[in-house]
Order: C-alpha cells, then sequence, then structure tokens
C-alpha cells in the first residue's frame, strides 16, 4: 500500500501522522502452535487448549507477548512505512513496549501506525520510529502499544 506523497525525501514532512491501519490478521491456534515451537515457548496458557479453557482466567489458550509483537513489522510494511523508493527497511530496536490485553487464539489484530519521529543519519539512511498501536476486533484496548525503529536505506 502506498501512502501518496511518502518518500525519502518528504517522510520528514509525515511525522506526527497516521501512516494508516493495517489489515486484519486472524492469530489461530495454528500459528500459535508454530511460534511455540520456532522459540521453544511451550507454557500451556499457549498450547494446552483443554487446560486453558479449565484454568486460564482468558477462557481458552492466548497468544505468546512475542508473537503480537513480531506481527508489527509485517503490518508496518503493509501499511507502508517503507517508502517506495527506499531499497531496504531493518528492524533498529524498540523504545517502547507494553502488553496491556491478551490475544486469545481465533482473535483478529490489526494495526494502527503512526511515524512519531526521522532521524537522518547520512549515507542515505533515515532511522523512523514508529508509534503502533495494535487493536483487537472487539476489544476495547489493545493487545499492546510500542514504539519500533526502522533503518530505511536509500
Amino acid at each position: 500500500m502506498g501512502i501518496i506523497g511518502y518518500s525519502m525525501a518528504t517522510i520528514d514532512e509525515f511525522v506526527g501522522q497516521e501512516l494508516g491501519v493495517s489489515d486484519w490478521v486472524v492469530v489461530d491456534q495454528a500459528r500459535i502452535d508454530a511460534f511455540a515451537q520456532c522459540t521453544g515457548d511451550t507454557q500451556w496458557i499457549h498450547l494446552n487448549e483443554e487446560r486453558a479453557k479449565r484454568e486460564s482466567p482468558f477462557g481458552g489458550t492466548i497468544a505468546h507477548g512475542y508473537l503480537t509483537l513480531s506481527l508489527l513489522a509485517t503490518l508496518a510494511i503493509e501499511v507502508g512505512l517503507i517508502p517506495s523508493d527506499a531499497s531496504a527497511g531493518l528492524n533498529y530496536g524498540l523504545d517502547k513496549v507494553r502488553f496491556m490485553t491478551p490475544v486469545k487464539a481465533g482473535a483478529r489484530v490489526r494495526s494502527r501506525v503512526v511515524l512519531a519521529s526521522v532521524e537522518r543519519k547520512g549515507g542515505g539512511r533515515i532511522v523512523v520510529k514508529t508509534d503502533n498501536e495494535l487493536q483487537i476486533e472487539g476489544e476495547d484496548k489493545p493487545a499492546l502499544i510500542a514504539q519500533t525503529l526502522v533503518m530505511l536505506v536509500a
């Protein structure tokens, strides 16, 4: 998705503006299971559906916090964070993350992305900070809020 007028040259003009909202993404049990297998985080609250129904305050399994956090990069790309004239956008870090509401298996999430700041580093490199809110369909509070850093390369 492209943002009209958004480029490496004009990115400073977009500071403080919402870049967009991603499409909804389903966080189903299969995705949670795959994440657990990749990371080794096999806590029952994520994987054991029967036990989670019985013992969890959420009535079922929930996604790993870091699974929900990992979705931000792809959703920001979908929104158009990386200008079409950039050759690459690289994860550069996080300034702040707060996990607000667990994401139940089967829920849909989307990300609202605001360009918070731009720092030109020279050599065609720009570090952008975004404010991200991962919303859960039907919930008042977001799954998480996070400030992410991306290094754009001309």
